[in-house]
């Protein structure tokens, strides 16, 4: 009896021991998740990513009087709900008061109030009125001052809102543990013009877009600890974008780029004249430039960025896989010279030279060349996934035949190649690729041994730098030249 309450009281400690585990590891991930343990006090608002640029612009000559009669979703979205209808907007409707506040901020325009007139222009009958009562009219009073009128109005709105642009996650389970992570990124415009209140001609108009980013993150571990006795454990963070600040930000990028378009068109002045080559400016030119060449998923396309011919050294870790176990990565290196890389379908021709080897058991230096076909999903963008398929031949220094004498024919072995992949260009004529391959070997005796319903294979795990450049143009002008 003494033993089993021994027992027992072992088993307790134990379980409150893991208990307390738990608690103590749950308390770190709250403060690493941010989870609120009390109200929190209130505090100053935040301020956009392109606050600071729209801070950094040069100064006005003289600030511009500007007009702002509504600045309104014009969308006409609702927000999403899983429960049933839901009558609230997706986006703010208070974009009016956001625009006010980025126009004040820049320091180069003096905002009018316009989307309250009505109640100002009220308040102002009011004064008029009880000065008109008690003063006896305007004698011996003070005339209440004009009100200033726009040099400009801005017009524009929230053009669009759109949901689950890109959406992914992945997850693994094992043995009861579990990890997952999802991703959802949504996407709103703006638009916004400047209007001349002389003759109404529309000075400028630009537009800048943001995205909404929600991600969800979760954990847990479900297993039997004894026979009647179970744990169970979550961890999980789910982070939401706000979407009022990406509105905010889209705003405050829209008057950045209505500002900097200003001074380039010299539709407004700088206190300096310098400052047409201000850093703030120049970074406008160059962003803008490079929006051209972007999409709405946020790839940039390069059109005929990449030549025809391209060379490319890979350094690999490859790893055998056959009818012995132990399988070690080891290191290899490849050459290649690819042709009609500019198109999405191109070819190439590769060698190299690495090592296969078994632990205690086999090992066998392998050189080989192939030829390859490879399709390139994006080939007119910065980063492309791709596939690639070819064959060719290998040969092993591997001696199993001992009777025999040594003959290089036996030590050929044909195999066939599959590879998944990523490149992603880095400098003008630059390429950065990452890709994971199978030789698939055609023959069954790599390792001396012919066993099994598969052939021996290799895996390689592929990482190489490509230079691209084109020897026609140069042949056209060498020619020329002679």
């Amino acid at each position: 009896m003494a033993t089993k309450i021994n027992m027992n009281t072992k088993y307790f400690i134990k379980y409150k021991i893991s208990y307390l585990f738990l608690i103590l590891i749950f308390s770190g991930c709250s403060s690493m998740f941010r989870v609120p343990m009390k109200p929190e006090a209130a505090r100053l608002g935040e301020f956009s990513s392109v606050h600071e640029e729209l801070k950094s612009l040069p100064r006005p000559k003289e600030k511009v009087v500007a007009a702002v009669y509504q600045f309104r979703d014009q969308t006409g979205q609702y927000k999403p709900s899983e429960v049933g209808a839901s009558w609230s907007t997706a986006v703010t409707q208070g974009a009016t008061t956001m625009l006010l506040q980025s126009l004040d901020e820049s320091g180069w325009f003096v905002p009018i109030e316009r989307e309250g007139l009505s109640n100002l222009l009220q308040e102002r009958r009011i004064i008029r009125s009880s000065r008109e009562q008690y003063q006896g009219g305007n004698q011996g009073g003070q005339l209440l001052p004009p009100l200033l009128f726009g040099g400009i109005t801005l017009e524009g709105g929230i053009i669009s809102y759109e949901t689950n642009v890109v959406t992914g996650g992945a997850g693994l389970r094992y043995f009861g543990a579990s990890a997952s992570g999802e991703y959802r990124e949504d996407k709103v415009s703006v638009y916004l013009r400047a209007v001349s209140t002389s003759n109404g001609r529309i000075l400028k108009t630009v537009h800048s877009s943001k995205t909404i980013l929600s991600q969800k993150l979760s954990g847990g571990l479900f297993r039997f600890v004894s026979l009647k006795k179970m744990l169970e454990a979550e961890a999980g963070y789910t982070y939401n974008e706000p979407s009022h600040m990406a509105v905010k930000e889209a705003i405050d990028k829209a008057v950045y780029a209505l500002i900097a378009e200003g001074v380039i068109d010299r539709l407004w002045e700088t206190e300096n004249p310098e400052d047409i080559n201000h850093p703030a400016i120049l970074r406008y030119i160059e962003e803008s430039k490079r929006a051209y060449d972007t999409d709405y998923l946020g790839f940039h396309y390069l059109e005929n960025r990449r030549n025809t011919t391209a060379v490319e050294l890979t350094g690999s870790a490859k790893m055998y896989d056959g009818d012995y176990e132990g399988g070690r990565i080891l290191p290899g290196l490849d050459l290649s010279v690819g042709f009609n890389q500019d198109r999405p379908l191109s070819f190439s021709w590769t060698t190299g030279v690495s090592r296969v080897e078994s632990r205690n058991v086999f090992h066998a230096n392998i050189g080989y060349s192939n030829f390859d076909l490879k399709y390139r999903f994006m080939n007119n963008y910065q980063g492309s996934p791709f596939l690639k398929l070819g064959g060719g031949i290998l040969y092993h220094t591997e001696e199993y035949y001992v009777d025999e004498p040594f003959n290089f024919d036996k030590n050929l072995i044909p195999f066939i190649n599959m590879t998944a992949g990523y490149e992603w260009l880095v400098g003008e004529q630059t390429g950065i690729n990452v890709a994971l391959t199978n030789h698939q070997l055609l023959k069954d005796d790599i390792d001396g041994m012919e066993y099994g319903r598969f052939y021996d294979r290799i895996w390689s795990f592929d990482v190489g730098i490509k230079y691209y450049f084109n020897l026609l143009d140069r042949r056209q002008r060498d020619d020329n030249a002679n």
